[in-house]
This record gives C-alpha cells, sequence and structure tokens, in this order.
C-alpha cells in the first residue's frame, strides 16, 4: 500500500517544496514511530500520514480551512480503490480531516493524534524554520517587518512576514501535542527555534 500511495503522490501538484514529498515521508517516519510506541492502529495511521497533504490549497487561499476535509475525502476514495475497509477509511477519513492546524479540529481517536502531532512536529525545529521560509518565498512575503522585526510594538501579519508566522503558529505548536512521544521531541525542537529567532535578533542588533 504505501507504494502506491507514494506514486499517487508522485502524480499530484504540490503548492510549495514546504509540502513536497520529503515532508510526506517525515510525517510518515515520525507518525510510525509515534504510533508504535504510543500503541496506535499502524493500518489506519500510516496511509493518512501518507495522505494527509494529498489535496494541496495555497497558504494564502481563502479554502485553506477546507484543505484537509478536501484532503481526507481524496484519500478515502483512493484507498478503495485499493479495497480498504469500511471502518478502517472512516478512521483514515478522520485522522486526515483532524490533522489541520487551521482548520482547529479536535482529534477524537489516538491514531489521529498520532497524525497530527507528526504533522507538526515536522513544523517545528531545524526543518520547521526552513519550511517557515520556503512558504514565505512561495507566498511572496518579506522576511521580517524592517523596524519591528518581532511584533512587539504592531499586530502580527504572517502573510506578509515570514518571522512573524514563528509567533502566530510555530512557538504555540509544543503546546498542542498529545502524545508523549511528540512532546519529548517537540521541546528539543522548541528550544532551537528560539535560540534561532535570539540569534537573528542579535544580527539584525549589529
Amino acid at each position: 500500500m504505501e507504494k502506491a500511495c507514494e506514486a499517487f503522490l508522485k502524480g499530484r501538484t504540490v503548492q510549495d517544496g514546504a509540502h513536497d514529498l520529503g515532508h510526506v515521508k517525515r510525517v510518515v517516519a515520525l507518525a510510525r514511530r509515534i504510533g508504535e510506541a504510543e500503541g496506535a492502529d499502524l493500518s489506519v495511521v500510516v496511509p493518512a500520514a501518507w495522505l494527509h497533504d494529498c489535496v494541496s490549497v495555497p497558504k494564502d487561499s481563502p479554502d485553506r480551512a477546507f484543505a484537509s476535509r478536501l484532503a481526507a475525502d481524496e484519500a478515502v476514495v483512493f484507498l478503495k480503490g485499493l479495497g480498504v475497509s469500511g471502518d478502517t477509511l472512516a478512521a483514515v477519513h478522520h485522522a486526515i480531516h483532524a490533522h489541520s492546524f487551521s482548520l482547529g479540529k479536535s482529534p477524537e481517536t489516538l491514531e489521529a493524534r498520532v497524525v497530527q502531532d507528526a504533522d507538526r512536529l515536522d513544523a517545528i525545529g531545524a526543518l520547521g524554520i526552513a519550511r517557515c521560509f520556503l512558504t514565505g518565498g512561495a507566498m511572496e512575503s518579506a522576511m521580517f517587518h524592517p523596524e519591528d522585526p518581532f511584533g512587539r510594538q504592531r499586530a502580527l501579519d504572517d502573510r506578509a512576514y515570514a518571522v512573524d508566522h514563528f509567533f502566530v503558529k510555530l512557538l504555540t505548536l509544543k503546546e498542542t501535542l498529545h502524545t508523549g512521544a511528540a512532546r519529548k521531541e517537540a521541546g528539543r525542537r522548541h528550544a532551537f527555534m528560539q535560540s534561532f529567532l535570539e540569534e537573528l535578533e542579535r544580527e539584525l542588533k549589529g
């Protein structure tokens, strides 16, 4: 099944380098590791991780909040074609639908929590920093506000400034994780992002 999922994804267009097949493979690896540690059903976790971004909606699109539902629907159609059964299909659909940060939907199963945690882990740490600026470039946003880079005296706008995305989203993700395995890894990645921002501030001050 995994080879079929990979082949399916290779035939689809990704919105930017931050949401490419490399991202999917990292999420699959994280989800498998977390799922094994937490005793989740990998027959749900693994296909949901593979297909969680199978429908691409740009970050700055007004339809962004619907992306995970569209991906869940598309995944079910694809998995039906592979002979996956009803209960597993429903569980995969929920895991994909619930993973989205912008949707704000709470995962109701262990498997959905594992997939959400895996996707959020790939959004933080060194990889998260790289993905943040890749996405910012795709959206044609500036790296940071020229007068107030860290948004201390203005409203944050992460569509205009990539560094704002740390404060709007990335630095909040550690506290949203559900599983012990994910929280342990998140602590180290979160600390690295804080160190990056501290160094960025030192360099900007000259």
